[in-house]
């Protein structure tokens, strides 16, 4: 086993290895999916407060126009996916279950659909506060799912220090490879989007760790580095959630991030390949984020693929486009199975966070029906899985008894980023990941 170890990449401690599911879309290239009639363009797309509307109901806009503005730093502006008219600014569904105020746009037709609104920046020759807010003028945020505003991850406080920047090319939920897509077609774009991210941070090196199922992503971002040896990429041990930025650091690093601290704390600041991707593409030619690369995959899709997809796009029309099977019973979850939300309604658009689109058909419905719960058989796999090393069965055990305050204060909760690991080995079914969301929800109405 010792000299099995010699041979493998580095990684993180504890953690899983399900079947990824990856084989069907990642080596089909990145296609442009066509316009629907109707966009739906959520205000909050990202962590923070949502972005206030700049436009009226009626008004005519041309793709990339700002149509909503930040409502201030921790926030970002939002920019029409496609040149047409604003029908309305209504309460529409979301991922999240509720609805929420959106800006409803009428697609023109007729229109080549060309960007039409910019404002070319030189990023070289900008100062440190010009460089944030020009960040923040393209409504970027992290595309690898959190949504968090890049600006703001790029704004490191005065009493920290960053000297490394890592960049996430891990890619570790089954079934998506829009990452991998991006990281083998727009490897420019991401080694410029990695170079104006360590000017905004004053990073002295980047390191891009990428899973070692991708080997070929690994070669063209080699092919691609700069002479100065400043940025380099390193391949990781392929094991879920080698994406979370705790554990990349780890792999990468060998650091710890402390609990309750953030990587800024150890000199590190993390981003995803397909935000620093699209920030080399944006920031230059002064344009908005308005589409992004989403995988559309799964058993109950026939023309599964990565796809460049307009912001607004309800996932009813991407359905349609992918010859999803009609009839029967199909669950739409979107993202990756270990972390995203399932959706009900085809009305739920496409946001900047949505990194996938997973349709699962009846028979595989069938097969993952939920069985029963039984109780804690004490086995600690859920111990041995997760890698924040947490203890979830004694986690689970309090929440059955709905002490809450005490999970978070003396076991840690806060720590716990949901990844699922917990639930996915646990042989008595239990739903653990649904209850520590349940514990850290009725904690903060508490505190609040």
């Amino acid at each position: 086993m010792g000299l099995l170890n010699l041979f493998r990449h580095p990684s993180f401690s504890h953690g899983i290895h399900p079947a990824y599911h990856k084989g069907a879309t990642e080596a089909v290239p990145i296609r442009r999916l066509p316009f629907p009639e109707l966009l739906v363009v959520p205000l909050s797309q990202h962590i923070g407060k949502p972005a206030i509307p700049v436009v009226k109901k009626g008004e005519e806009v041309v793709r990339g126009q700002p149509i909503a503005e930040a409502d201030g730093f921790v926030s970002v502006p939002l920019h029409a996916p496609a040149t047409g008219r604003v029908r309305n600014i209504d309460l529409m569904p979301t991922a999240r279950g509720p609805k929420a105020p959106a800006i409803v746009l009428e697609v023109f037709g007729g229109s080549t659909q060309g960007v039409r609104w910019s404002h070319p920046r030189d990023p070289a020759s900008m100062s440190h506060r010009e460089l944030i807010r020009a960040v923040q003028d393209t409504g970027l945020v992290g595309l690898g799912g959190a949504a968090f505003p890049s600006h703001v991850k790029l704004s490191i406080p005065d009493e920290h220090t960053v000297a490394t920047l890592v960049v996430n090319g891990c890619e570790c939920e089954p079934y998506l490879t829009c990452d991998h897509r991006v990281m083998l077609e727009y490897t420019d774009d991401l080694i410029r989007g990695v170079q104006f991210a360590m000017q905004a941070t004053d990073s002295e090196r980047a390191i891009i760790g990428v899973e070692d199922n991708k080997m070929d992503a690994i070669a063209a971002i080699q092919a691609k580095l700069p002479g100065d040896g400043s940025i380099e990429v390193k391949a990781v041990e392929t094991k879920y959630p080698q994406g979370s930025e705790k554990m990349l650091i780890k792999s990468v690093l060998g650091k710890e991030v402390p609990s309750g601290s953030i990587p800024a704390q150890i000199g590190v600041v993390v981003n995803n390949v397909g935000t620093l991707a699209a920030l080399g593409r944006l920031l230059p030619r002064g344009e908005g984020l308005i589409e992004r690369v989403i995988t559309v995959t799964g058993p109950g899709v026939a023309r599964p693929g990565n796809y460049l997809v307009a912001l607004g796009t309800p996932i009813g029309f991407l359905l349609e486009q992918m010859g999803c099977c009609e009839g029967g019973r199909n669950e739409f979850v979107l993202g990756g199975p270990m972390m995203g939300p399932a959706v009900s309604s085809l009305d739920t658009p496409i946001t900047k966070g949505t990194s996938g689109l997973l349709v699962l058909d009846e028979p595989e419905l069938e097969a993952q029906a939920p069985p029963p719960i039984w109780p804690c058989i004490k086995c600690a796999r859920c111990v041995d899985a997760c890698p924040m090393h947490l203890n979830p069965s004694q986690l689970g055990l309090l929440a059955a008894k709905r002490t809450y305050d005490l999970m978070a204060e003396r076991y840690h909760l806060n720590d716990c980023f949901e990844c699922g690991c917990c639930s996915y080995v646990c042989p008595s079914n239990i739903p653990l990941v649904q209850y520590f969301r349940i514990a850290k929800a009725i904690n903060r109405e508490q505190a609040a």
